[in-house]
């Protein structure tokens, strides 16, 4: 990259929280996750986004819309292109969340769905690097834990865009209610 390397080459805020259905939904869809994660890299316009994900433009114009509506996506900045205005859209945080007054989430809503759908080839390909841990800790601890891993996130999404390859991260913590526990240590004598 040359001259400005800030990741994306627009302002925006830290995280929002995602309050209500609507907001949910939008970011719920495959095609607007993908939508969102090129804006990580700039601001583009509907026919930038369309060639990107080859799809037709009116598609993607529609899903742009949705993000839009939903305070997801906005204009970062226009540019007159002959007689017409041309929008360059981009994220309205580097980070979303869904908070604690939100209204259910859609049942299509996964992550870990769509991140094991991405990564078939690289598990082919013996490229997947992953892993699985439990622990069993205080929900206090687990609520200091992904708050070290919302920091590592917000890092991964500030990694200057170079080379030739795409690379998918994702991350969860949850609980388990019926992972097996060890009995109590006896008493040693």
């Amino acid at each position: 990259m040359t001259g400005n390397s800030q990741v994306p080459d627009y302002e925006l805020a830290e995280t929002i929280e995602l309050t209500t259905a609507e907001q949910v939904r939008a970011i719920a869809d495959p095609l607007r996750t993908t939508i969102l994660g090129l804006l990580h890299e700039r601001a583009a316009t509907v026919t930038e986004l369309a060639t990107a994900v080859k799809r037709p433009k009116s598609t993607v114009a529609h899903h742009v819309k949705v993000l839009t509506d939903a305070g997801i996506l906005r204009i970062v900045r226009t540019r007159k292109v002959r007689a017409i205005e041309e929008r360059f859209y981009g994220r309205a945080a580097r980070a979303f969340y869904v908070g604690l007054g939100r209204q259910g989430l859609p049942e299509d809503f996964n992550d870990f769905e769509v991140a094991a759908e991405e990564s078939r080839s690289a598990y082919d390909e013996g490229r997947l690097r992953s892993f699985i841990r439990h622990a069993r800790i205080p929900e206090e601890r687990a609520a200091e834990f992904w708050a070290g891993v919302h920091d590592l996130i917000l890092e991964f999404d500030r990694l200057p865009r170079a080379g030739d390859t795409t690379y998918g991260f994702t991350v969860g913590l949850y609980p388990i209610v019926d992972y097996p526990t060890l009995p109590p240590k006896p008493d040693e004598d």
